[in-house]
């Protein structure tokens, strides 16, 4: 598994077993976008009602700003800052991935999880989603959360060089996540329903 990087590892060098990962995975960049050979392939994006409020706050703010500048010629200006700080907010929200890639490695982020490590899975409901990151989190675990995403997935660990016990993974699919990295559902097979 290899974190992003830390300052506790500011490399983000791996922890542990590289679960088999050769060289050239390695020395692939994060960015390189290889979403045609992935097996899933996810974008956590904001929804739309949030550009639906940036509009109104750039209007509401803008206006002030306007007022305040009493009609002057540069007053117009606040509107466009102030969408624009709107605008550059939603999407740097959203620009976190979750990908599968044809090698069955998660990418969550800029961390990557190879399939060797991972005991199993199971996919964590909305009405589950406060416990998990609640009272029943274990501080070790990996997170990768995104509040507008109302479902994850739970990916427990098996690798014992590594601390951590498990990640946690928001995803608008996890079923889809499960099956790509050819995991049963845990929480399928326990018979809790979604």
């Amino acid at each position: 598994m290899t974190p992003p990087a830390s300052p506790e590892n500011p490399a983000g060098s791996p922890s542990g077993d590289d679960g088999g990962a050769s060289a050239s995975d390695a020395d692939r960049p994060l960015s390189e976008d290889n979403s045609g050979s992935d097996r899933y392939h996810e974008r956590l994006h904001v929804t739309w009602w949030w550009w639906l409020a940036a509009a109104v706050v750039t209007g509401v703010v803008g206006y002030e700003i306007q007022l305040s500048a009493h009609g002057s010629a540069w007053s117009v200006v606040g509107y466009v800052v102030v969408g624009l700080l709107c605008a550059w907010m939603l999407w740097s929200l959203g620009r976190v991935t979750v990908r599968v890639t044809a090698d069955r490695q998660l990418q969550a982020g800029k961390a990557r999880l190879p399939r060797a490590v991972i005991a199993r899975g199971a996919t964590v409901p909305a009405t589950a989603k406060s416990a998990a990151l609640g009272r029943q989190l274990d501080p070790a675990a990996f997170l990768v959360h995104r509040a507008w995403v109302k479902t994850m997935v739970l990916l427990v660990l098996d690798d014992p060089d590594d601390p951590t016990p498990y990640w946690l993974v928001s995803t608008r699919n996890p079923s889809a996540v499960l099956a790509a990295l050819d995991l049963p559902d845990a929480a399928t097979e326990a018979g809790i329903d979604e």
